[in-house]
């Protein structure tokens, strides 16, 4: 492990106000704009406070307001339902008496299924052909943008170590389907429910990407805006957020301004852990 300067628990480390109500701050206040997946995670973490013997098995959110960093971010919870097998809650985020998220999470109490199959994990190669160390020795290392090559730093709660690093030197993805290895850069306690707020925290991480692997451009070549609209995650069999994951993601479509991406996240097994789909805003400056 890589020692981080923000790890992943300082995220999800939410204070209770009162029932049902929590306060969460964001870890870079210099950001123009709290990251989408912080607050998807510090969400996913009020709600789980508000359910006991069930793991969340999905949850769909709407990014509703850019957050501003700088400020507290409260989360409300609403209890929604506690039937015999599910839960639901809706948590609203809040600042300045504003909304800026909303998401709902369902909650499943483990049971045995009839029915259990899975799609194949790709053959890629494994992250230890991915490190820095080995990575920095390649001549198109210091042709990377900074953006990218900061992927390999030490201080973020996520390690990232993407498979197609030519695609950000202007290699065109015919197929459009991107893979990028991810786990937390710090040990994780052994709770499941702060493992999948990890990943639903880590999802986020240049999902819309795969929007622009078909043209052989990125979102960080300052020609493109972006910004996630929405997002949804399936989680299928257990797995712990610091040990690494295989995000593999394409985009099928994208038209009038937004783009639609899909992943499925698995394990180093080949257990299939989780899926995710997000819509995002991506147009080229005018």
């Amino acid at each position: 492990m890589i020692n981080s300067l923000v790890d992943m628990m300082s995220i999800l480390d939410i204070e209770p106000i009162e029932a049902n109500i929590f306060r969460g701050n964001s870890t870079n206040a210099s950001s123009p704009r709290v990251f989408g997946g912080h607050v998807i995670a510090q969400a996913s973490v009020a709600a789980c406070r508000t359910v006991e013997g069930r793991l969340p098995h999905s949850l769909h959110c709407y990014f509703i307001l850019p957050g501003d960093p700088r400020l507290p971010i409260i989360y409300h919870v609403e209890r929604l339902r506690d039937g015999k097998t599910y839960s639901i809650r809706r948590v609203t985020a809040i600042q300045r008496g504003n909304a800026v998220f909303a998401i709902m999470i369902s909650f499943h109490a483990e049971e045995q299924g009839v029915f259990d199959h899975q799609d194949n994990m790709p053959d890629v190669p494994p992250p230890e052909n991915f490190t820095a160390e080995k990575f920095s020795k390649k001549s198109m290392f210091l042709e990377l943008p900074e953006t990218i090559r900061r992927y390999y730093e030490s201080d973020r709660p996520i390690e990232l170590r993407p498979v197609e690093i030519s695609r950000y030197l202007g290699q065109k993805i015919k197929d459009g389907r991107i893979h990028i290895w991810i786990r937390a850069a710090t040990r994780l306690p052994d709770d499941p429910a702060l493992h999948i707020c990890a990943l639903a925290y880590a999802s986020d991480f240049s999902l819309l990407d795969a929007v622009m692997a078909r043209y052989g451009r990125t979102l960080f070549d300052g020609r493109i805006m972006s910004g996630s609209l929405d997002h949804a995650m399936w989680f299928h069999r257990p797995f712990r957020a610091d040990e690494w994951l295989l995000c593999a993601k394409d985009s099928p479509s994208a038209q009038a301004g937004r783009g639609l991406t899909r992943g499925l996240i698995f394990r180093a097994d080949g257990a299939l852990v989780a899926s995710v789909v997000q819509e995002g805003s991506v147009r080229e400056r005018r």
